[in-house]
């Protein structure tokens, strides 16, 4: 599988199977169900969301559908499958010790999964920005053959017989038709919802907690070397940058370039956020880094000069021993407990 074909997918897939599978209305009800809007809060100091709501509003019964769907087994081919089940919570919603995720029939992912929280402030998305509607994503996984390996028209068969989900699509959108659009709207009633905003660091700004002072040092640190790429408070400025990674051999993948054709974008790949980031290892694209000191080092003394590499990154990032400790001390401060265990978000309520 390549992610041209996989771009491809998203577009043949989406605007042929959607358009005929709306059209395949279910039996009329008599009266609208009562829906429970939710607002979407955005945490202090955060921008405004990208996403746009207005077309999709949250609420208490499309959220239940996107969790029902999100953790549900039969959206993969042979049900194994899950979003959830390269999206652990307690694991930041990554894939928890995994470098590459397994897929259908005993494969594999090409890049690692990267966690899902924060997504109502992303306006690309996966390692190579090859999707741009937070809407559609799911198609990526759902469809490609070495993940989920499903096609919509056959989930949505599956769905329609299930009288749980036409009871759930019936209290979510007003009526009980099921189609694939309201399916990935549900799905992204949930993601959206997934915000990562209560460390310890969040605390901290908000003038609820005090930094240690290993953890002030290692505050002052990455302001200093750090921030430029992985902006606060997203801890991620959302870019496409090349960080001096060799390409990996077996997977030859060579990032942004993929998706624009453009030389100039060769060996970029989505700067991620650094929220959560004792929890999201292995670490990288292709999770080559196992720890956060490889990381480390490699920014120290491991990159490797090419012609798209980053500006900021020409002189590497000097880091001494006691400058890579305060860090450890400062990226320990942005786990969320409140994230992982939000029973509001897990499989089992």
């Amino acid at each position: 599988m390549t992610l041209v074909w996989t771009i491809r997918i998203l577009f043949s897939s989406f605007l042929g199977i959607l358009i005929i599978d709306a059209c395949k209305k279910d039996e009329p009800i008599a009266e609208s169900p009562v829906i429970h809007p939710i607002q979407f809060i955005v945490p202090p100091g955060f921008p405004a969301p990208q996403y746009n709501f207005t077309r999709n509003p949250l609420t208490e019964e499309g959220f239940a559908l996107g969790r029902k769907l999100f953790y549900d087994g039969r959206l993969s081919k042979d049900g194994n499958f899950p979003c959830g089940s390269c999206h652990q919570q307690f694991a930041a919603f990554a894939n928890f010790e995994h470098n590459l995720s397994h897929g259908f029939n005993n494969q594999f992912t090409t890049r690692n999964a990267p966690g899902i929280f924060n997504m109502a402030w992303g306006s690309t998305f996966h390692w190579d920005g090859g999707i741009n509607n937070l809407e559609v994503q799911p198609l990526a996984p759902i469809t490609a053959p070495n993940e989920m390996a499903e096609d919509l028209t056959t989930i949505v068969s599956k769905l329609k017989k299930d009288e749980e989900y036409r009871k759930m699509f019936k209290a979510a959108f007003g009526d009980a038709t099921i189609n694939s659009q309201r399916m990935l709207w549900a799905l992204t009633q949930f993601v959206t919802s997934i915000v990562s905003a209560d460390s310890k660091y969040d605390k901290v700004k908000r003038g609820k907690a005090v930094f240690n002072t290993d953890e002030q040092n290692g505050y002052a640190v990455f302001q200093a070397k750090c921030n430029s790429c992985h902006t606060e408070p997203l801890f991620t400025d959302n870019s496409y940058r090349n960080n001096g990674l060799p390409i990996n051999p077996a997977l030859k993948d060579y990032g942004r370039m993929t998706i624009t054709g453009n030389k100039a974008d060769s060996l970029k790949f989505k700067v991620p956020s650094l929220r959560n980031v004792y929890l999201t290892f292995p670490y990288g694209h292709d999770g080559r880094f196992i720890g956060i000191s490889q990381v480390l080092d490699h920014y120290s003394s491991g990159i490797q000069d090419s012609p798209t590499l980053d500006t900021l990154l020409k002189n590497k990032i000097p880091l001494s021993k006691v400058e890579k400790f305060y860090l450890y001390q400062f990226l320990r401060t942005l786990t969320d407990s409140t994230l992982l265990n939000n029973k509001r978000f897990s499989e089992q309520q």
